[in-house]
């Protein structure tokens, strides 16, 4: 592999990374990507997109990041397996380790996106896709007049509930705890909604049924009567927040509370020729489409950087 610094790594293969690859790799850049602890991103995990723009009758998520990848080689992008360990963006050429073997680039773009965070039940993995699901705007439209379940307390579960609601037949929210650290417009608007039902003090034990390859029941354990029960669903939803994937940077480029990367406009973070794209950034819109378009963002703010060095 090439010893003197890329012109341009990036890191992640997802919808970000992979429309960052093409748009570099035609402006004739010879991208490297780094593919990342989850190659191809959240799409590797979701069955139908039906949201793409461009595929009338819909298209698989791995399908669609694959078709990316496949597009930004034909131009010159090259793939290399691994994830970044950490990384010394203090000068430049920028040093990024990966998997303990340290590369060199002019510029790097980050979109190494934010991973859902799950509940680590038993059968949970296996029915990702099946009707579990970390995104109701992705998958809601699959579960029309199914009876729906949403776990978490937050923000983002009172929203994802709401806009269940246009879909499912019944929406029942469960949170282990009484209170719910929503926002009190959020729970009122979700309070008010005649669809939505509600078990505080209550904890998912385990998700059926496996040997169907798709979601049926949920076993359910009330924490202050003891109370263990069967639940029928179509569809499980788990919105207890994502975890955004830039632990190399802390301490280096500007992250939120959270870990979200702070943009500095554009694709740009507080480091000249370090880029964002994507969920990394993104805890808005979270969407295939969007990432694709931060993708597309971060790769022209690259090449007209390199472009001003006379690279």
């Amino acid at each position: 592999m090439n010893t003197s610094p890329h012109n341009v790594i990036i890191l992640g293969s997802g919808c970000a990374g992979n429309t960052a690859a093409i748009y570099t790799a035609r402006a004739g850049l010879k991208p490297l990507v780094v593919i990342g602890h989850e190659p191809g991103g959240q799409l590797s995990v979701t069955t139908e997109v039906e949201n793409f723009p461009g595929f009338p009758e819909g298209i698989q998520g791995p399908d669609l990041v694959e078709n990316m990848k496949k597009q930004a080689e034909r131009f010159g992008a090259e793939y290399m397996w691994g994830t970044v360990a950490e990384a010394d963006l203090s000068k430049r050429p920028f040093r990024i380790n990966v998997d303990g073997a340290w590369i060199e680039t002019r510029s790097l773009i980050i979109a190494s996106g934010a991973s859902a965070r799950w509940l680590g039940l038993p059968n949970e993995q296996k029915l990702i896709g099946h009707g579990v699901s970390s995104c109701a705007t992705c998958d809601g439209a699959f579960h029309r007049d199914g009876k729906i379940m949403v776990v978490g307390g937050g923000d983002s579960a009172m929203e994802e509930a709401n806009f269940l609601t246009r879909f499912g037949a019944e929406i029942t929210v469960v949170h282990r705890r009484e209170e719910f650290r929503a926002s009190k417009i959020m729970l009122d608007r979700a309070r008010a909604n005649p669809k939505i039902k509600w078990l505080p003090n209550t904890v998912v034990e385990d998700i059926h049924d496996v040997s169907k390859n798709t979601v049926t029941s949920v076993k359910l354990h009330d924490l202050k009567t003891g109370k263990i029960w069967e639940q029928d669903v179509s569809g499980f939803f788990v919105a207890i927040g994502h975890i955004p994937n830039t632990k190399p940077f802390v301490g280096q480029i500007d992250l939120d509370a959270d870990g979200y990367i702070i943009s500095h406009g554009g694709a740009r973070t507080n480091i000249p020729g370090v880029f964002h794209a994507g969920d990394v950034q993104d805890r808005v819109y979270r969407q295939a489409i969007t990432a694709s378009g931060a993708g597309c963002m971060a790769a022209i703010e690259a090449e007209r950087f390199l472009e001003a060095e006379g690279h």
